[in-house]
Formats: C-alpha cells, sequence, structure tokens
C-alpha cells in the first residue's frame, strides 16, 4: 500500500473515531439522550471505525469501497436529520421519533452547527478520503 493510500486510510479511522468519540461524549458525559436518528447515524458511524483499524493493521486500501457505501448512507441520514431541524417545511412533515424528538437539537453552535451537522461533516469527510483512495487505486492499476 502506498503512503497516500496509508495516511487516507488513517485519515479515515481518525475523522470516524473522533465522530464515535464525539457522540459518546454528548450521550454519555452531556447526558443529551439520542433521537432515533442519531442512533441510525451512529449504526451507520460506529462500524467505519472498526473496519478502518482492521484495514490499517492488514494494509488493506480495498476497504474505500466499503468506507465509502457506508459514509453516502451516512451522509444522506445526517443531511436529512439537519434538514428536519432547520427547515420548515421539513419539520412540519417529520415523523415522530419516539422519547426525544428528530426535530430539536440540543447545541446549535453559530446558529447552524447541531450534532446532525457535526455527523454529515465527518461522513462527507470520510465519503472524500474514500473516493479519492478508489481514484489512487485505480490509477496504480
Amino acid at each position: 500500500m502506498t503512503k497516500k493510500l496509508e495516511n487516507a486510510l488513517l485519515m479515515i479511522w481518525v475523522v470516524a473515531l473522533t465522530a464515535t468519540l464525539g457522540s459518546l461524549y454528548f450521550s454519555e458525559i452531556r447526558s443529551y439522550v439520542p433521537c432515533e436518528l442519531c442512533w441510525y447515524q451512529r449504526i451507520i458511524m460506529y462500524p467505519i471505525v472498526l473496519v478502518s483499524t482492521i484495514a490499517i493493521i492488514q494494509k488493506n486500501a480495498k476497504i474505500a469501497l466499503t468506507t465509502a457505501v457506508f459514509a453516502c448512507i451516512g451522509a444522506a441520514t445526517s443531511l436529512y436529520h439537519y434538514g428536519i431541524q432547520k427547515i420548515t417545511f421539513l419539520q412540519d412533515s417529520a415523523p415522530s421519533c419516539g422519547q426525544v424528538p428528530c426535530t430539536g437539537y440540543y447545541i446549535n453552535w453559530l446558529g447552524f452547527i447541531t450534532i446532525p451537522f457535526l455527523a454529515l461533516t465527518a461522513f462527507v469527510l470520510i465519503a472524500a478520503l474514500s473516493f479519492y483512495m478508489l481514484k489512487v487505486i485505480k490509477e496504480e492499476k
């Protein structure tokens, strides 16, 4: 595996681990109860940490396709969640999310940074790095 691929894979791991630790900080330290869509985003993010850890150990850059798929699904989920928080039209048609409403938010830094926005940022970074890795792999063939 080339140094470019190794660095990109390491960056995927760092982003996914940071997002995972951030979500655990909000729920376990700050005691923010995750809504249903937050749980779905966690279910998508947490395996990226595991598979990227294994890929780093095995020096397996082909994991980029897997991380790209997870990241795209996660980004779509996060984008929808962010939309129902910030867009009135979507808020009105948002489904009931159970104990904690998905339309609410615990943080609203600078008027636009919410927890789903942070997750969306992480998923977009992981997707971009994964597609970069796929491009490098294709060029090496």
